[in-house]
């Protein structure tokens, strides 16, 4: 079990737990599995039920190459198609609860999963055996296009949600102070706490102050009350607050 420890650029450490070969295989069969379905399906409603292997045949032999291009493209880009889509999950990714992140902190982008995918071939070049050499001997058990990416793939089974880690006790009658809270995301929140628990248990208030600072500069606060201390912990509340149940974007 290889653990990976991400330093995000808020320099906040967030450690997962790499995949094991065996989970990142059974995921690629799986995925096999559905490509395989899909060739066999689309076949045989294409060629047997509306009988176009007729036409195939009149057709000449670059129509015919052009029409088998046009069938494996879904095969083809499977794998970028659906992990672009799902945030770095192909199908077999999300029943083995397995994904692709950025070891730097950051989301997997586009690119990202491009560079991944157009390294594929040499990856599962000798029947993937270069694949598993480089997953198994790599520091953050990473084959040839996540090097390249600077992407791994972590196990997501008993992981806590990030939610779970910015939860605060609000009483039924809680009225929010600053609504601009609505600016920060919840990974902004979960690194808000994280700092603030650390430096509130090691009394270190520079680092309260250059946190307070920040939010108001993200938030957009003009006015607050009270020490850094009740600032950043009604911060923290108002975010529950507003957006218990949703998911924001922005970036802190």
């Amino acid at each position: 079990m290889v653990e990976l420890q991400i330093n995000t650029t808020q320099n906040v450490n967030i450690n997962f737990i790499a995949a094991s070969v065996g989970e990142r295989m059974l995921a690629y069969i799986i995925d096999l599995i559905i490509k395989i379905a899909y060739a066999f399906g689309f076949g045989y409603i294409v060629f047997d039920l509306f009988n176009f292997h007729e036409t195939f045949d009149a057709l000449d032999g670059w129509s015919q190459q052009a029409v088998i291009a046009i069938f494996a493209l879904p095969i083809l880009f499977y794998t970028l198609t659906l992990e672009s889509i799902f945030e770095g999950q192909t199908l077999g990714k999300r029943i083995m609860k397995i994904k692709v992140v950025k070891i730097d902190g950051y989301q997997a982008s586009f690119p990202d999963y491009l560079i991944r995918w157009s390294l594929r071939a040499i990856d599962m070049m000798l029947m993937g055996i270069v694949a598993l050499i480089t997953v198994v001997t790599s520091k953050n058990s990473q084959r040839l296009g996540d090097m390249t990416a600077g992407t791994s793939v972590i196990t997501l089974k008993n992981n806590v949600n990030i939610s779970h880690t910015i939860l605060e006790e609000l009483d039924d009658d809680y009225k929010p102070t600053y609504p601009n809270v609505i600016k920060l995301s919840d990974n902004d929140a979960r690194i808000i706490k994280d700092t603030f628990v650390r430096a509130k248990a090691a009394r270190d208030y520079e680092t309260l102050i250059k946190l307070r600072t920040k939010i108001v500069q993200v938030v957009e606060i003009k006015d607050f009350n009270g020490s850094d201390l009740e600032f950043i912990g009604t911060i923290l509340k108002d975010y529950n607050y507003y957006t218990q149940g949703n998911t924001m974007t922005k970036s802190f």
